[in-house]
């Protein structure tokens, strides 16, 4: 038996009690999106409070609009990131199926899709009170990294996501993942890189470390700085460690059931690569705009 971590044994729910006859449940993974929208929220009024940050020292939004934008970006995020898994990993099935889309409780959400949701959110919300965009963006992008770190936490939680085979000695052995991609290992002994804690610590920690510190050289000064920096960062991380949520020669997985979307050469680029380049292009030119 290669060397492996046995997955930790913790429930997805925190707790659930019974309410005349229904059970209501508190689960890591809707505990991780609240605990991230709600130390953004805070953050970013922190952040509006402080003139001085801002370009002609005038902050872009009232804090007391602020709320009215956390509802907007919840919509976005959730509205936009069920539909974009909707669209982009399983248009086939939901097309078949189209009730199936409204049961988000089954799982099924996508960050890029989320991103464009939270972004045609925020410009709505921009056109209606007058706010900077670009200025808007770069208080988002700042407290991005804190919902993505706990949400890849809860991913691992859930035991989803997972990476392919690794005998490296950090493999966890996922419940419920298939060993039939894992010649000569017995069922139950199949380690797979803990992918979802890959991206907390790219996604989250790192971007969030490198977001902070451009923060506190004055950045906001500049509109777009911090949006670039995130949209480069993210996408990067991204489209790297999608190459070990590899599960077969053809990358399905449990969240990619497309496959390969090109596949040439032995070489294949999955969805969630595809969807990252236009980031990064879209963050170095935003990068590159700020710093002329």
């Amino acid at each position: 038996m290669q060397a492996a971590i046995p997955f930790p044994d913790i429930s997805s729910e925190i707790f659930s009690i019974d309410l005349f006859g229904i059970t209501l449940a508190l689960r890591w993974y809707a505990l991780a999106y609240l605990v991230g929208i709600i130390a953004g929220w805070r953050v970013v009024v922190t952040l509006m409070r402080r003139q001085e940050l801002w370009p002609g020292n005038r902050a872009p939004v009232e804090p007391a609009l602020v709320e009215d934008l956390l509802t907007a970006i919840i919509l976005g995020v959730i509205l936009g990131g069920r539909l974009g898994f909707v669209l982009f990993y399983r248009p086939d099935y939901y097309l078949a199926h189209p009730l199936d889309i409204v049961k988000v409780w089954e799982g099924g959400m996508s960050f890029h899709g989320g991103f464009l949701g939270v972004v045609v959110a925020g410009l709505w919300f921009c056109r209606r009170n007058s706010v900077p965009p670009l200025q808007l963006g770069d208080a988002l992008a700042l407290v991005a990294p804190i919902g993505l770190f706990f949400g890849r936490l809860a991913n691992f939680v859930n035991a989803e996501l997972w990476g392919r085979p690794t005998d490296l000695p950090w493999g966890v052995i996922f419940p419920g993942a298939s060993a039939q991609d894992c010649p000569g290992i017995l069922p139950g002994e199949c380690a797979r890189h803990p992918s979802q804690l890959y991206e907390a610590g790219l996604e989250g920690l790192l971007l969030g470390l490198v977001l902070w510190l451009l923060f506190r050289a004055g950045t906001l000064k500049r509109p777009g700085q911090l949006t670039g920096a995130f949209l480069i960062g993210y996408g990067l991380s991204r489209f790297v460690v999608e190459f070990v949520r590899q599960a077969d020669e053809q990358f399905i997985t449990p969240d990619n059931p497309m496959g390969y979307i090109l596949h040439a050469g032995g070489f294949g680029v999955s969805m969630g690569q595809l969807l990252s380049l236009p980031m990064i292009l879209a963050g170095l030119w935003l990068w590159r705009r700020a710093r002329a």
